[in-house]
């Protein structure tokens, strides 16, 4: 961006300040430090799940819906051992992990990430991870760094406030319901909200900054509408988990599953394929087809 003209300034977003028409962003560049201004025709917020451009400046943002997810970067250990695998990312779907969402081993070569998601404030999740290292044998890696993060449920219903302000990424919500993917989509939407800003620039019309929300959901809309219906229903239980991951080993749901997250919509396989699926999720949903061991 800076090649191309782009002035990066480094603080902490503090406030939105409005004098007429001119818009102004009030930052600091050190904690405590002096007050910064400066004047821009649009402030795009993408300052993460907790944004405080959001806050500040969309209605309805502080009622996001988050998971909280708190992982641990270690040692990856020279060998295979226990139930870890150098060459293989684990998700484990069980209730003593995470009542609601998942737990996961992602292998980064000398390192790893150890790590568990939770809607539930309640839910200790440091704890959850450390009984997950020990069952893997993982206790004893050297623990390098901890980080938590919140991850959205949710795109928000607005992403502007119809004057100055677009939302962008995780602060406009755009996480993959059941999966917690959302890089894809951040840089997605990131895109989008640049074609918007060049739209409303040109026009200085604050009804195009709307674009930005239907353009995304008429691209990724249905896919995250599905994954939040899969997410309410299979992750409710340890008993419905269960069945979801005898689901996900059926061959018919891999390959389409597959092609839907490399292409990132729905597709349609052969049709033999999609009558499979969905007789043997109606046998699921029914408890008539027993799980496998």
């Amino acid at each position: 961006a800076e090649e191309h003209g782009a002035e990066r300034r480094t603080g902490t977003f503090l406030r939105i300040e409005r004098d007429g028409e001119r818009t102004e962003v009030i930052y600091r560049e050190d904690r405590g430090g002096t007050e910064h201004r400066v004047g821009t025709k649009l402030v795009v917020g993408a300052d993460g799940a907790n944004s405080a451009v959001a806050r500040q400046n969309i209605r309805g943002a502080e009622k996001m819906r988050k998971v909280f997810a708190y992982h641990e970067v270690i040692a990856s250990p020279r060998d295979a051992s226990g139930g870890f695998d150098p060459a293989r990312c684990d998700i484990f779907y069980q209730g003593k992990l995470s009542p609601d969402f998942y737990a996961w081993v992602f292998p980064h070569g000398e390192t790893s990430s150890v790590g568990v998601g939770s809607a539930n404030k309640g839910f200790a999740l440091r704890s959850a991870v450390k009984r997950m290292r020990g069952e893997l044998g993982l206790d004893t890696c050297d623990t390098l760094r901890t980080e938590g993060a919140p991850i959205p449920l949710k795109p928000l219903r607005r992403w502007d406030n119809g004057r100055d302000v677009l939302l962008a990424g995780d602060a406009a919500g755009v996480v993959a319901p059941a999966s917690g993917e959302g890089i894809y989509y951040a840089m997605t939407a990131g895109r989008i909200a640049a074609d918007t800003a060049d739209a409303f620039v040109a026009s200085g019309n604050p009804a195009v900054l709307k674009r930005a929300r239907r353009s995304f959901l008429r691209q990724h809309g249905r896919v995250f509408w599905i994954l939040g219906i899969m997410q309410h229903f299979w992750y409710s239980s340890d008993k419905r988990r269960e069945r979801f991951v005898d689901m996900c080993a059926d061959k018919d749901v891999q390959k389409l599953t597959w092609q839907a997250y490399m292409h990132k919509r729905l597709v349609r396989g052969d049709a033999l394929a999609h009558v499979r699926i969905f007789l043997k999720d109606c046998a699921h949903l029914l408890g008539l087809r027993p799980i496998a061991r």
